[in-house]
């Protein structure tokens, strides 16, 4: 990600918090998210969310996705992944 977009890299931070609340608090599960998470990244590498057609405009559409995905893998892990190192793993799932 462009580092000129830190309000999103905030963000994207603040959203993994909120779901990790919601897992403590018995709201939703982490297996749950998950899933939902999934079928939504699956909407947006189909083109199904916009009409996009680059490849590269669907992989940018599924990173906040795959961002939420791995930082739900860091907070089960009970790590503390910055964004930086969140990015890094989106990437190299990529």
């Amino acid at each position: 990600m462009n580092t000129a977009n830190p309000q999103l890299e905030g963000l994207y931070l603040a959203l993994g918090s909120l779901l990790d609340l919601l897992v403590q608090k018995g709201v939703v599960s982490r297996d749950e998210l998950r899933q939902t998470l999934t079928n939504t990244e699956e909407i947006a590498l189909s083109g199904g969310a916009l009409a996009t057609d680059t490849d590269s405009h669907r992989k940018a559409m599924a990173f906040p996705v795959r961002f939420l995905l791995a930082s739900l893998d860091a907070q089960e892990a009970g790590e503390e992944a910055n964004f930086r190192e969140l990015a890094r793993r989106v990437g190299l799932n990529n």
